[in-house]
């Protein structure tokens, strides 16, 4: 995509970037409902409409920065509140609320795979919006992967964490989720050292190599 404007960049990946982000909160928000915590949705978050979801840091500044600089584009949106002690089995059913936020965006992953293979199909009889849709389509796949195997690394408060946490004793759970506070700069310290894409790279080829064998890009 270096070929294109910051301002084609930019909406390339606007679309991408909010579904990516605010789709893996309402996931984790719908599957705590289905455990018995109706805390998201009593408090309107259990919605498509990204401007309950935008956190503008993570949503807005966090990608256009990372836009403009090069390099992987990820974000966050405003956590979705999750009581544990609405549901029956606290450590278990947090883990698969957990989980859902990854698997949304494997399966938007997924999607938007499937909207660059039209994009490719509509290339020869109209070619901008064949072209725009190819663009989108592979800004989908990236962002929503990137977020896929971020969230699956166990630091806490990422949702690696949660999962890991539901095979621990509860002792130890206790003691490894007060790493939370600390967790958004052990990720930073990863990034400034080299160390996060290395991380992230291994997992996100197998997923991206996946999809495209699925969808036939």
């Amino acid at each position: 995509m270096n070929e294109l404007t910051i301002i084609q960049k930019i909406a390339v990946w606007a679309l991408p970037v909010i579904f990516a982000i605010t789709l893996h909160e309402v996931a984790h928000g719908w599957v705590a409902s289905k455990f018995g915590d109706q805390t998201a949705k009593m408090l309107g978050r259990l919605t498509l409409n990204p401007i309950k979801h935008i956190d503008p840091i993570g949503t807005i500044v966090v990608p256009l920065a990372l836009l403009f600089l090069g390099g992987f584009i990820f974000g966050w949106a405003k956590a979705v509140p999750v009581d544990t002690r609405n549901f029956k089995n606290p450590s278990r059913d947090m883990a698969w609320v957990a989980i859902a936020g990854p698997a949304s965006n494997l399966i938007m992953a997924i999607i938007w795979a499937v909207i660059a293979k039209v994009g490719m199909v509509l290339q020869a009889s109209s070619p901008d919006i064949g072209l725009f849709l190819i663009y989108s389509g592979l800004a989908g796949i990236s962002i929503n992967l990137i977020l896929l195997v971020l969230n699956l690394i166990p630091i806490p408060p990422l949702d690696g964490s949660r999962v890991l946490s539901a095979f621990l004793p509860k002792k130890l759970s206790w003691q490894y989720n007060q790493l939370a506070p600390y967790g958004f700069f052990i990720i930073l310290g990863l990034m400034f050292l080299g160390l996060l894409t290395p991380l992230l790279m291994g997992p996100y080829s197998m997923f991206k190599d996946m999809i495209f064998t699925i969808v036939g890009l």
